[in-house]
This record gives structure tokens, sequence and C-alpha cells, in this order.
């Protein structure tokens, strides 16, 4: 069974920095693209970054902010933000998708940014 399971979410002032993780269970850690996706209340869920072998993307709106990394020993995967802005408040869930498939299967709970002004 798979698990993906996010901490490290938080309050923290705009210009701040937080670091999210997120442990995964039951897979081929290194055989999985892992992504961060982000909900603001009443908007859609947006892509924030994704990472594959050594491979990385990010949405255009936390280039240069934020930083995707995993560590395969872990099975961890991590999300380094830096000068956060207030409109970077959002749950943000963990997800893998398997290579070659086309949705993403296995989210996590989610974990809460809360960046104030």
């Amino acid at each position: 069974q798979v698990q993906l399971v996010e901490s490290g979410g938080g309050l923290v002032q705009a210009g701040g920095s937080l670091r999210l993780s997120c442990a995964a269970f039951g897979l081929t850690f290194n055989r999985y693209q892992m992504g961060w996706f982000r909900q603001a209340p009443e908007k859609e869920r947006d892509f924030v970054a994704a990472i594959y072998w050594n491979s990385v993307s990010y949405g255009d709106s936390v280039k240069g902010r934020f930083t995707i990394s995993k560590d395969n020993a872990k099975n961890t995967v991590y999300l380094q933000m830096n000068s956060l802005k207030p409109e970077d408040t959002a749950v943000y869930y963990c997800a893998s998708r398997a290579i070659g498939a086309q949705d993403y299967a296995y989210w996590g709970q989610g974990t809460q940014v809360t960046v104030s002004s």
C-alpha cells in the first residue's frame, strides 16, 4: 500500500523560508516521478515542482525561490521554499506518478503553509 506523508508546513512571515518533507512508503522511489502541488482556498490545484532522477521542473510562480530535492536512501522528497510571499499560502500536497503514467496516482494528505504579510 502506497502512502505519502507530508510534514514541515506552518506559519511564516513574508520573506521567510520553510522546508517541506514527503516520506514515501510502499513504492520503489526511484521508479516514480515525485511532485509537489498546492491549492489555495477557492482556487484550483497548481503544479509547484517535480523531480525524477536529476531532472527537475517548476511552476512559473515559484521558479528561483523553491527547490525540490530527494533522498533516495530515505525515500523522501523535499521542497525548500525561500522568499515566501502571502500568495504562496495554500495546502501543499506531495504526489507520485509512475514513469510513463499520465496522472499522479498517489497523493499525501497535505500540509498547510501560511505566509503572513
